[in-house]
C-alpha cells in the first residue's frame, strides 16, 4: 500500500498519448454552480456592449448592501463619498478618479461592473473578493453617490422634504 501506482496532477504521463496525467474536461460540461448563462448578470454586458441597466430591481436592501460593501472594499481608496480621497490615498498611494467627474457620471453601469471584475489601471480586480450580486449592489450605491453630489431640494420627494430641513 505504501507504493501505489498513481499520477501526480500536472506531471508527465507515459500512458496517455498527450503525455498529460491530468485529463481535460469533457466538452460541454459545466461545474455545478458555474453555468453563468446570464450575460448581463455575470459580465455587465448586453450584446457585447457595457449595459446601462441593472440585472435586477434596485431596492432599499440592495442600496444598504451596496453601501456596506462599498465601505469595506471601495472606501479605502475612493473615500466614503467617492471623491477619491480614501485613507490609503492620504498615506501616499495613487489617487483614483472621483466618481463625480462627468466621464464617470455618464459611464454605463456595465463599465463599473467590468472595472470591479477585471480591474483597471492601478485598481486590481475584485472578482474573487466581491460576489457578483454585491458588485451590482456597490454600483447602485455609487450611482446614488453620484446623484447626491448634484442633487437639489427639488429632487427630494415632497413626502421626504421635511426630514432634510
Amino acid at each position: 500500500m505504501h507504493d501505489q501506482p498513481k499520477y501526480v496532477p500536472l506531471r508527465e504521463s507515459t500512458f496517455f498519448t498527450d503525455s498529460r496525467s491530468a485529463r481535460p474536461l469533457v466538452a460541454g460540461t459545466v461545474a455545478r454552480g458555474q453555468l453563468r448563462d446570464d450575460e448581463l448578470l455575470y459580465t455587465g454586458k448586453m450584446n457585447g456592449q457595457d449595459t446601462t441597466v441593472f440585472p435586477s430591481p434596485v431596492t432599499a436592501a440592495t442600496m444598504a448592501r451596496g453601501r456596506e460593501r462599498f465601505d469595506i472594499y471601495c472606501s479605502p481608496c475612493h473615500g466614503r463619498t467617492g471623491q477619491g480621497d480614501g485613507m490609503v490615498v492620504l498615506r501616499g498611494y495613487r489617487r483614483p478618479p472621483s466618481f463625480h467627474q462627468d466621464r464617470l457620471r455618464g459611464a454605463p453601469v456595465g463599465h463599473f461592473f467590468d472595472v470591479i471584475t477585471n480591474g483597471f489601471g492601478a485598481m486590481p480586480d475584485y472578482a474573487s473578493q466581491v460576489r457578483v450580486e454585491d458588485r451590482w449592489a456597490i454600483i447602485a450605491y455609487v450611482r446614488a453617490l453620484q446623484l447626491s453630489e448634484h442633487a437639489t431640494p427639488a429632487d427630494v420627494p415632497l413626502s421626504e422634504r421635511d426630514r432634510i430641513r
